[in-house]
């Protein structure tokens, strides 16, 4: 590219009169910074931002660092990918029910106090609302959220209440014609709590009498954790090794071994009465089991009565929070 000297020299070699803003044209191109790999590193390191967005920023302001991190905090996204690499296993389970379907969903935080936010709470029943129309994580993420996704929201959110924050789980259960009916357990507000669950029952028959049986059903899941609802439904691979389980303890015992074949069958009904639903006893009663418990409600319902699927959500389940005493943080905190 010429110079500005060049141009003059050219112009005054051709008697051409030169345009006022050739000059202030260069001057601001040969200004701009370049963007470097370097750069976006270092912005990334203190802002916590992603690669794109601290890029971007850069862009935006020239090369200016100070002015490209104030650039990302009123985006809201300086600082929230930072926190992505701490442990969020609290939070809330949020239900959401309307009719023949429902959905309950997990977002997690990384203390309770954050739980008892109203802003939170509020921002996990929304995202429950929005979770009805959706078959997937990915999908509700994606889903329209007062003009934004889901993800450019939980961002912002993550930003302002200042805890790692994420949507971790959704499950929907549906029926063609009955009720969806939910239920919340140690609920720190209307159907947001602890543990979240769903049960579907298929019938033509009363509704307030699906409802009802459906709310109980619903409290003995949060209870009994059932695994399958029925032995058709149960992970084959798992009732293998619970079998192989069953067979090489009673062996070690000393048991000969067409003993334990005979009495294998016998050992594997009673683990399936214990993770079955429909085999499990009515925690309320003690002694009905779920089967029966339907099978009886027919009478007040008016029509037969089929619980066809049923969703439970524990918070936190399955992660692995880390345990720090109070005297090891202190350490951290002081040696930076």
């Amino acid at each position: 590219m010429a110079s500005s000297c060049d141009l003059i020299a050219g112009s005054r070699a051709n008697n051409e009169k030169i345009p006022a803003f050739a000059g202030k044209t260069e001057v601001k191109e040969n200004k701009m910074t370049q963007i470097t790999a370097s750069m976006v590193k270092e912005l990334r390191e203190q802002s916590g931002a992603g690669m794109m967005d601290a890029k971007k920023a850069l862009q935006e302001v020239d090369g200016d660092m100070e002015k490209a991190i104030d650039y990302l905090r009123t985006k809201g996204v300086a600082k929230a990918e930072k926190k992505s690499s701490r442990t969020a296993a609290e939070g809330l389970v949020a239900i959401v029910t309307n009719g023949t379907t429902g959905s309950v969903v997990e977002v997690n935080s990384e203390t309770d106090f954050v739980a008892r936010n109203a802003e939170f709470q509020e921002f996990v029943t929304n995202v429950a609302k929005k979770s009805l129309d959706i078959n997937n994580i990915q999908e509700l993420l994606d889903v329209d959220y007062e003009g934004k996704p889901v993800k450019d929201v939980l961002t912002s959110k993550i930003a302002t209440i200042g805890e790692h924050m994420g949507i971790r789980r959704a499950e929907k259960v549906s029926v063609s014609d009955g009720v969806v009916s939910g239920y919340v357990h140690n609920a720190v507000a209307p159907n947001l709590g602890k543990i979240g669950v769903l049960v579907g029952l298929e019938s033509t028959g009363d509704k307030g009498a699906l409802e009802a049986l459906g709310k109980q059903i619903a409290m003995h899941v949060a209870a009994a954790f059932p695994q399958c609802l029925d032995a058709a439904s149960a992970d084959q691979a798992a009732l293998e090794r619970e079998r192989n389980i069953i067979r090489e303890t009673a062996l070690a015992e000393g048991k000969p071994a067409d003993i334990v074949e005979k009495m294998l069958d016998g050992r594997m009904k009673k683990y399936l009465k214990d993770i079955c639903l429909m085999d499990q006893i009515f925690v309320i009663d003690g002694e009905t089991s779920i089967a029966d418990l339907v099978k009886n409600a027919e009478k007040d319902a008016g029509a037969p009565v089929a619980l066809t699927s049923y969703a439970r959500v524990q918070l936190g389940e399955g992660i692995e929070k880390e345990v720090e005493d109070f005297a090891a943080e202190v350490n951290k905190v002081a040696n930076g």
